[in-house]
């Protein structure tokens, strides 16, 4: 991404395509990581804040509601195993994570504000993790055959300006 304040729509499909052709092709997350680098602006969520909606899409796609939730204890090992995440880490994990659920249910996490305690500048490389977790669509969903999958061309809001 050439050097600007803000990402564009196009930087926004851009991570979007790179997440899911990544994960079609069975790449890690470090290898996705290493793709996604060059979309990151210093000092901004970019492109964490997309590939959130992005894992938000993905559990709306597996089917996990109220009454067939989605089970996180062990979801990083099971998803996951080459992560090792150790202290202050796993809570930015689990942070992703809850913010993927919160923008299914309709609400709007303040990231910027949640993300400065951090005092990194990381917060984009916890959410390819958690767009990246998912399960299969349940037994019957939509006329015997599971969803459509979040696409690159999904539709996504603006990103924010940079902090």
């Amino acid at each position: 991404m050439a050097a600007r304040t803000r990402p564009t729509p196009e930087d926004a499909a851009a991570a979007r395509r790179l997440l899911l052709d990544g994960l079609a092709r069975g790449a890690d997350v470090f290898e996705l990581l290493s793709e996604l680098a060059p979309l990151h602006p210093r000092d901004n969520t970019f492109p964490g804040e997309v590939l959130l909606r992005l894992a938000a899409d993905a559990l709306d796609w597996c089917g996990a509601s109220r009454a067939d939730p989605l089970d996180l204890e062990g979801i990083r090992e099971r998803f996951q195993p080459e992560c090792a995440p150790r202290g202050r880490q796993n809570e930015k994990l689990q942070y992703a994570v809850l913010v993927a659920a919160a923008l299914r249910g309709g609400t709007d996490p303040d990231l910027l504000d949640e993300v400065a305690w951090w005092q990194t500048d990381d917060f984009w490389q916890y959410a390819p993790a958690r767009a990246a977790a998912g399960r299969p669509a349940p037994a019957g969903a939509g006329a015997g055959r599971a969803p459509s999958p979040p696409t690159a061309s999904s539709p996504q809001t603006a990103c924010p300006a940079s902090p």
